[in-house]
């Protein structure tokens, strides 16, 4: 079996069930989804944006967060033979996304927050804000997380979100 495959159920002390253990591919779901979310805040946003420096750098990011998706595609593509012909139970991943994720990190551009842009400052805001909550959530997911290959894609998403707050932030400081 490869590692990463299938559905665990992992038992508390009491020996009732847990949450059912995230699995390499699940991982990999979840990071695509924050990703595709980070991709379209920050094409829609930047598209509101007047100052050069805070639309190229919304620009930028929106780039990697495009890579980090053809990235985490690509190690999913690599994993599909080993869970082909596998039955794998997804409702516990699509209610983790619909619940915990879904609207919760990036807004919505269709939300009221992201129509009402007015500024280039409250754009970066609501980017600053969003990549708190992203890495708050990776944080949360690698504390609860056992499995060294699911904690594996949820570090690496975490140093790259980690890496977008400082970007972020340093450009706010000097405007």
């Amino acid at each position: 079996m490869v590692s990463g495959v299938g559905m665990d159920k992992e038992k508390t002390e009491g020996g009732g069930p847990n949450r059912a253990s995230f699995q390499c591919v699940d991982a990999i779901e979840i990071s695509l989804f924050i990703e595709k979310e980070g991709l379209f805040f920050y094409e829609s946003a930047g598209k509101k944006i007047q100052n050069p420096q805070v639309r190229e750098m919304f620009s930028r990011l929106a780039d990697e967060e495009r890579e980090h998706i053809q990235s985490l595609q690509e190690k999913s593509r690599y994993l599909q033979p080993a869970i082909a012909g596998r039955n794998r139970a997804k409702e516990h991943l699509i209610r983790f996304i619909d619940g915990e994720l879904k609207g919760k990190i990036f807004p919505a551009m269709n939300t009221s927050s992201t129509q009402d842009i007015d500024s280039d400052k409250q754009a970066l805001e609501l980017g600053i804000e969003s990549e708190k909550r992203s890495i708050e959530m990776l944080q949360s997911l690698l504390a609860k997380e056992k499995k060294l290959d699911v904690k594996a894609i949820f570090s690496h998403l975490l140093v790259e979100e980690k890496k977008h707050l400082l970007m972020l932030q340093d450009l706010k400081t000097k405007l």
